[in-house]
C-alpha cells in the first residue's frame, strides 16, 4: 500500500512538471506568432499542406490505406488554433518580421507541445479510481484528453452548408431581421468559408497558370519576350491581373482564410463571430494550463479573428460547432425578445430532425411527435419528443441541445466536462426508460396528443409488435469522441435489459443516409450499431468509425464480442471511418461510387423487391439476409439462382433456410405472373415446420421471373400442426418425406429441388376475402395485385 501510494505520489508530481513544461513550451510558440506577421505566417503553414498534398497525388490508393490517416492535417490543425489564440490575445505588435527559421522552430515546438499533451493526459488520468464512469472513469478521462488535443478535421467541409441550412432554417425569419441574410444564404456563407480552405489554393495554382498562359499568348501575338510585355499586359488586363494578386495572396498570404473576400456575409454577422486582436483575457492567463490545450482555446468560443478591415477563418474545423454557438448567441444578445421564441423553434426543429432528415430512410412510417402518456409510477403525465414506427421496428428519440461538452476542458475540470456529457444523455436516457417500462407494463398500451390543453388518444402501441427498440438521444452540436462513450456511464443500462442505448447527433445523419440510402440498410446498421452499444470495455471513436466499421465488417458486434472473450481489458477499433473520410475528398465526391458492403446481384434484386413490397415483417427478412457473412451471401443468392432459373418449367420452387437459427425460413420462388396455390403453399410450409420440429419459422414469398426480374417479396405466416388428423395426414406424411429426403442429402445423396406441380382446381378469391397468405389482410392489399 505505501509503495502503491508513494506511486501515485510520483506520477502527481510528474504531472505537475509536465503541466509546467507545456506552459514553457506554449509561452515560446507565443512569442514566436506575436512576432511575425500573421498573413505572412498562415501563408506559410498552408504553403506547407499544399506541397504535402501535390506529393499525395503521386501516392496509390493501397499506399495510402497502408499510411493511414494523414497526422499532417492534424498538426496544422494543431498551430492553426494556437495562432487563432495568440492573435485573438495579443494586440497587433509594432514591428514584426517573418523569419523562415522561427517557423521551422514553430512547427517543433508545436510537435513537442501535442506530446507533452499525450504524457499529462496519461500522468494526470492514471490515479482515476472511481468517478462519472465508475471504474472505467480513469481509461475515459484519458482518451478525452487526448481526444481534446488531437481532434482536427474529422468533419467533412463539403457538407457545412447542407448543415446550416437544416439548423437555421427555424431561425431565418429572425436572421433577416438582424442581419439582413437568410438561411440559406448564411449556410452558403459558411460553404464557402469551407470551400476557400479546402480548395481555394488549388483554385489559386488554376488562376496563376491560366494567366501565365494568357501573358504568354499576348506576349507571342506581340513577337516580344514575356518580360517586355508584362507592364502592357496588365494595363489592358486589370481584371485578369486583380484576379492573379487575389491568387498570389490566396497561395502565399493566407488569403484562402480571408471569409470577408471569398463569402458574401454581412460584416455585421462575421464581427459576431470574430474576435479582435487581443480581446481574449482567458487563454494565457495565470494558473494551471496557462496557454496550454487544456484551456478552452478561444476558437471553440469565436471561429474568426479580424485582422485589418477583414475577418479571417484561421482554423477551418471549427467553424461548424464554434460559429453555430457564437451566431446563435449573438442572435439573441442583438434581439432579446426572440427568446421564447427561439426556445420554441430550436426544439421543434432537433425533435423533429431525425424522421425529416432520413425520411428515404423511413417510408411509410408511422411518425409521432410530442406523445404522452400516464407513468404508472409517478402518476403523472410524462411526454417524449418523437416516436417512429415501421414494420417491425420503432425509435424513439429524444432530442437535447448543450454546448459545454465541447466548451469546458476535461482536464481543467474533468467533473463539470463528464456532467455537461450527463445533461445531455443521462436525461434523454431517463425519458427513453421511463417510455420503455410503460410499454412494459400491458399488452397494449395507449399514447396521447395534448390538443387544447387535453390529452388526447392518438394511437395504442403494443410492444410485442415490435423485433427491434431503439432509444435514441439525439444532440444538434456533436459531442465526439465522449458520445461514443455514454455506454459506458454506470447508469447506461440496456433498457428493460436488452435495448441498448445510442447516442447521435444532427450531423451525423446527414452522412448515415448518404451510405445508407434505403430503409433496409439503415434499419440493419441501427440494430448493429444498438448491439455494439450494447458491448462495455468496447469503443470506436465516432458514429462515423461504427459506420466505417459496419461497411467494412457488417456485424462489428460480433467480432468485438470475440475480442473481448479473449480476456481484453479494452476493446479499441481505430481509423474505421478511413473509407468514409476518403470518399468526401474527391472533386466529384457527390456522383463517385460511396463505399457499400458487397452483396451478389440476386440478393441485391431481391433486397429490392423486399422493399418495394414492404408487407408487415418484410424488415426482419431483410434483416436476416443482411446477417449473412460474404460466404453466406453468396451461397444464398446460388440456391436462388438455381431454382429461380427453372421456373420456366415450374411454377413454383421452394427451400429451407436457416435450419440451424431459432426462426428459420420456408422459401418459396412463385413464377410472376401466375396464381399462388396458396394452399399448396401453406401446406408445404407446415410439412417443413413439422420437420424442423424447433423454432418458429416464416414463409418467405418470392414473386420473380425464370430470368431474375423480381416483382414481390414478402413474408408469410406458417402454421406447425400439433395434432394429426385425418384432414392434416398428408401435412404429416410430406413432412416425414422431407426428413428422409434431407438424411438422403447428409448421407451424400444430393436431392434436386423439389418440383411444384400445374396448380389444378384452384378456388378463386374473391378481392375482398381473407388472403390464403394468413397475414390477415384483404386479398386485394395483400397478394391480389
Amino acid at each position: 500500500m505505501i509503495q502503491n501510494e508513494s506511486d501515485e505520489e510520483m506520477r502527481k508530481e510528474v504531472a505537475v512538471s509536465l503541466m509546467k513544461d507545456m506552459e514553457a513550451t506554449a509561452a515560446r510558440m507565443r512569442e514566436l506568432i506575436v512576432g511575425m506577421p500573421p498573413h505572412d505566417l498562415l501563408g506559410y503553414i498552408y504553403a506547407k499542406r499544399m506541397m504535402m498534398a501535390m506529393s499525395e497525388q503521386e501516392v496509390t490508393k493501397e499506399e495510402r490505406e497502408a499510411q493511414g490517416p494523414d497526422d499532417l492535417i492534424n498538426q496544422n490543425q494543431f498551430l492553426l488554433e494556437y495562432i487563432h489564440a495568440v492573435l485573438a490575445t495579443d494586440p497587433a505588435p509594432d514591428k514584426v518580421e517573418f523569419s523562415e527559421e522561427k517557423c521551422a522552430e514553430l512547427f517543433e515546438l508545436s510537435s513537442k507541445l501535442r506530446e507533452q499533451a499525450m504524457f499529462y493526459a496519461m500522468a494526470s488520468s492514471a490515479d482515476k479510481k472511481d468517478g462519472a464512469f465508475g471504474p472505467n472513469t480513469a481509461d475515459i478521462e484519458f482518451h478525452a484528453k487526448c481526444s481534446w488535443v488531437l481532434l482536427r478535421g474529422n468533419r467533412y467541409q463539403v457538407l457545412e452548408g447542407e448543415f446550416y441550412r437544416y439548423v437555421l432554417e427555424p431561425h431565418d425569419e429572425a436572421l433577416k431581421e438582424i442581419y439582413g441574410v437568410g438561411a440559406r444564404e448564411v449556410a452558403a456563407g459558411f460553404q464557402a468559408m469551407a470551400d476557400a480552405a479546402r480548395t481555394g489554393q488549388a483554385f489559386a495554382i488554376e488562376e496563376m497558370m491560366n494567366q501565365f498562359q494568357a501573358a504568354r499568348a499576348f506576349a507571342a501575338a506581340k513577337a516580344k519576350p514575356l518580360e517586355e510585355v508584362m507592364e502592357e499586359w496588365v494595363a489592358e488586363n486589370k481584371d485578369q491581373s486583380k484576379a492573379a494578386g487575389q491568387a498570389m495572396e490566396d497561395m502565399f498570404r493566407g488569403g484562402v482564410a480571408n471569409v470577408s473576400r471569398h463569402t458574401d456575409l454581412p460584416q455585421e454577422l462575421l464581427g459576431d463571430l470574430a474576435y479582435e486582436r487581443g480581446e481574449d483575457k482567458e487563454f494565457f492567463a495565470a494558473g494551471d494550463h496557462s496557454g496550454t490545450p487544456y484551456r478552452t482555446l478561444p476558437v471553440r468560443k469565436k471561429p474568426l479573428i479580424k485582422l485589418g478591415s477583414d475577418y479571417f477563418a484561421v482554423d477551418p474545423c471549427f467553424t461548424r460547432d464554434a460559429g453555430y454557438r457564437a451566431l446563435l448567441f449573438n442572435l439573441l444578445q442583438r434581439k432579446p425578445a426572440y427568446k421564447v421564441e427561439f426556445n420554441e423553434r430550436q426544439k421543434a426543429m432537433s425533435e423533429a430532425a431525425f424522421a425529416d432528415i432520413l425520411s428515404t430512410q423511413l417510408p411509410g412510417a408511422k411518425v409521432l411527435q410530442e406523445v404522452y402518456y400516464k407513468d404508472p409510477v409517478s402518476k403523472q403525465w410524462s411526454e417524449n419528443d418523437t416516436l417512429i414506427l415501421i414494420d417491425d421496428v420503432l425509435y424513439l428519440v429524444e432530442a437535447k441541445a448543450g454546448a459545454a461538452a465541447t466548451i469546458a476542458s476535461p482536464a481543467s475540470d474533468f467533473g463539470r466536462h463528464a456532467q455537461s456529457v450527463q445533461d445531455l444523455v443521462i436525461k434523454a436516457y431517463k425519458q427513453c426508460e421511463r417510455f420503455f417500462n410503460y410499454l412494459n407494463t400491458a399488452d397494449e398500451v395507449p399514447l396521447f396528443h395534448m390538443i387544447d390543453g387535453k390529452y388526447v388518444e392518438c394511437t395504442r402501441v403494443r410492444r410485442a409488435d415490435y423485433r427491434v427498440l431503439l432509444p435514441i438521444g439525439l444532440t444538434v452540436e456533436s459531442f465526439s469522441p465522449l458520445s461514443a462513450f455514454c455506454k459506458e456511464l454506470p447508469a447506461i443500462m440496456p433498457l428493460l435489459g436488452k435495448h441498448a442505448f445510442i447516442s447521435l447527433s444532427i450531423d451525423d445523419l446527414f452522412v448515415l443516409r448518404r451510405f445508407l440510402p434505403t430503409p433496409g440498410e439503415f434499419a440493419h446498421y441501427m440494430e448493429v450499431r444498438q448491439a455494439v452499444a450494447g458491448l462495455r470495455r468496447a469503443h470506436l471513436f465516432d458514429e462515423l468509425d461504427h459506420l466505417g466499421a459496419y461497411l467494412k465488417k457488417n456485424r462489428v458486434d460480433v467480432e468485438i464480442t470475440e475480442q473481448l472473450k479473449k480476456d481484453a481489458d479494452f476493446v479499441v477499433w481505430d481509423g474505421m471511418s478511413f473509407d468514409v473520410d476518403r470518399s468526401f475528398e474527391g472533386e466529384n465526391w457527390e456522383t463517385d461510387p460511396r463505399p457499400t458492403q458487397e452483396y451478389p446481384d440476386e440478393m441485391l434484386k431481391l433486397l429490392g423487391a423486399f422493399d418495394a413490397t414492404r408487407k408487415a415483417g418484410w424488415l426482419r427478412a431483410d434483416s436476416y439476409l443482411r446477417n449473412l457473412g460474404s460466404q453466406g451471401r453468396k451461397e444464398f443468392a446460388a440456391k436462388v439462382v438455381e431454382l429461380r432459373k427453372s421456373l420456366n418449367q415450374h411454377d413454383g420452387r421452394y427451400f429451407i433456410y436457416g435450419q440451424e437459427v431459432e426462426t428459420p425460413f420456408f422459401i418459396w420462388l412463385h413464377r410472376s405472373g401466375g396464381i399462388i396455390d396458396w394452399k399448396k403453399v401453406n401446406d408445404k410450409a407446415s410439412s417443413a415446420a413439422l420437420m424442423i420440429s424447433a423454432g418458429t419459422v416464416t414463409g418467405l414469398m418470392i414473386e420473380t421471373t425464370a430470368g431474375g426480374t423480381y416483382k414481390a417479396a414478402s413474408t408469410f405466416p406458417v402454421t406447425r400442426p400439433t395434432i394429426r388428423t385425418e384432414a392434416n395426414a398428408h401435412i404429416f406424411d410430406d413432412a416425414e418425406r422431407m426428413k428422409q429426403r434431407a438424411n438422403n442429402f447428409v448421407r451424400g445423396q444430393k436431392a434436386a429441388p423439389q418440383k411444384i406441380q400445374p396448380a389444378v382446381g384452384i378456388p378463386k378469391v374473391g378481392r375482398n376475402d381473407p388472403c390464403p397468405c394468413k397475414n390477415g389482410l384483404k386479398y386485394k392489399k395483400c397478394h391480389g395485385r
